[in-house]
């Protein structure tokens, strides 16, 4: 395993401990979420380039299309969420009330 794998493995690893231990904070969650995206685009890059397999070439597009659609659904809450409540913190949300 290359230096470079290692170093996008430890990313991922790291902006899942920060999404484990900023959760309280929505802004803090969609950034860690956003570092998880981009370090598996890397990855899946970097493993279609040296895959001679011509339809794998696809697959980081498409990563990368679901990672631009998670985050403008992410700001959008983000937006909606700061508007009625004036806050960010995910635990003050009741997400049963109607």
């Amino acid at each position: 395993m290359t230096l470079t794998y290692m170093n996008i493995m430890l990313a991922f690893a790291i902006s899942l401990l920060g999404m484990l231990t900023y959760r309280s904070h929505l802004v803090a969650s969609l950034l860690c979420l956003e570092g998880m995206m981009m370090s598996l685009f890397i990855m899946a890059t970097l493993i279609a380039s040296n895959t001679h397999f011509p339809l794998i070439n696809i697959m980081p597009i498409i990563l990368l299309v679901f990672a631009a659609c998670e985050t403008a659904v992410g700001l959008a809450l983000l937006i909606s969420i700061s508007n009625t409540y004036g806050l960010d913190y995910v635990h003050n949300l009741n997400l049963l009330q109607c």
